[in-house]
């Protein structure tokens, strides 16, 4: 069975984000193409696309690098073992983390939205 393979600009493409982005997130470890031209371009598999997703979805929560490979570290575990008591734990205690940080982001919209009613009535 083949796996089916996509170079960088469709991951681009397909995930709204940059090259560079792409390109860093491999330069430091944190999702690596799951293979390469003999050329050396990477080539991406949708579950490599699905791990990029992941963590574009942490980038407006203000999540580091670190934090977000931790939580990649915890899902990668998981897959492996889904009965882990402590990995669960780990996993509600990121999701309520996310949570707060949503909250947080909720609350500077609104702020933001009532900056620009202000305006508008200037």
């Amino acid at each position: 069975m083949t796996v089916e393979t996509m170079r960088i600009g469709e991951v681009a493409e397909r995930t709204a984000l940059s090259f560079r982005s792409l390109r860093h997130w491999d330069d430091v470890g944190l999702v690596q193409p799951s293979a390469r031209t003999e050329g050396g371009f990477r080539l991406y598999t949708e579950k490599d696309v699905e791990r990029i997703l992941i963590i574009r979805r942490m980038k407006p929560l203000g999540y580091t690098l670190d934090e977000m490979r931790e939580l990649l570290d915890v899902v990668d575990a998981l897959t492996i073992d889904p009965s882990d008591i402590a990995l669960r734990a780990r996993i509600d205690d990121i999701r309520d983390g996310a949570d707060l940080r949503r909250l947080k982001l909720t609350e500077q919209l609104a702020m933001a939205d009532e900056f620009v009613q202000l305006l508008g009535q200037l």
